[in-house]
This record gives C-alpha cells, structure tokens and sequence, in this order.
C-alpha cells in the first residue's frame, strides 16, 4: 500500500495531466469535426478551456517537480559546490515566495468570485472551481520545491561528508 501511494505521490501531475490532454485533444478534434458538417458542441470549447488552465497550473508543479523551469544557470555553475548550494537556497527561497504570493492572489480571486456566484456561460458551472487551480498549482509547487530542496540538501550534505 506504502508503494501504490508513493507511486501516486510521484507521478501525480503525470496522473492527472495525460489524461486531461488526452481528453482536451479528442474534445477538440469532435469539435472541428462537427463544426466540419455545420453544427458544434456549444460546451466543449469553455470546457477545453476551463481543462487547459487546470492543465497549466498543474504543469508548473511538475516542471518544478522535474526541475525543469527556465533558468540562466551560467553563474551557478561557475561558483564552487558550497555556492551553489547557497544560491539555490536563495532561488528556493524567491520561488516560495512568489508561489505564496501567488497563492494568495488566487485565493483573493476564488473569495471575490464566489461572493458574486459567477458562473461559466455554457456549462454554467462556478467558475470558482476554474479560479481554484491557481492555489491548487501554487501549493503543489511549494511541496515539490521543498522536496527538491531537501533532495539537494541531502546529496550536498553526503558530498560534503566525503571530502
């Protein structure tokens, strides 16, 4: 059971994101097609996009996850390993609180819809639950960021014992 969770636990983005794409793909391609013979699916593009913002959110978590962000790393890697080290914390540090501050404007943003009770035109669903990936990506970012962090922190600190 500790096994199926941690495989959950790391391939979680993946989980959910493969088949939101898959689905967003195949929804798109019905689309054009109907479209093709003159009628369409008045829902599927809100609903494509609704799916592609959830999609995005839950794609910095795993570009965090993968450590794969956008980065100029030319300084880091001509500091020495206790630099580096000292730079990532910093960069760790200014990534939490931009995803905090992040969150926290997400979260703004759900309260002042939902005190509005504002709607999707076509699915009329709450667009609280659109608004709700933002604090959804944000906070999954800051654990990953921290997982990243001690995993780094770790292998530094066994590096360090070998010298």
């Amino acid at each position: 059971m500790k096994n199926k969770l941690l495989y959950v636990w790391d391939h979680f983005e993946e989980i959910l994101l493969v088949p939101a794409l898959a689905f967003s793909t195949i929804l798109i391609f019905v689309q054009v097609c109907t479209r093709a013979f003159g009628s369409s699916i008045a829902w599927s593009e809100e609903l494509v996009r609704y799916l592609y913002i959830w999609e995005t959110w839950l794609g910095v978590s795993y570009a965090t996850k993968r450590g794969s962000q956008l980065r100029i790393t030319m300084i880091r890697d001509k500091l020495p390993e206790k630099g580096q080290l000292i730079l990532e914390i910093f960069v760790t540090i200014v990534w939490l609180a931009f995803a905090a501050f992040v969150f926290y404007m997400g979260v703004r943003a759900i309260s002042a819809i939902t005190k509005f009770g504002q709607v999707s035109s076509a699915l009329r669903v709450p667009l609280k639950y659109c608004y709700l990936a933002i604090p959804t990506g944000m906070a999954l970012m800051v654990i990953r960021l921290i997982e990243a962090f001690i995993k780094r922190f770790r292998s530094a600190k066994e590096g360090g014992g070998d010298k």
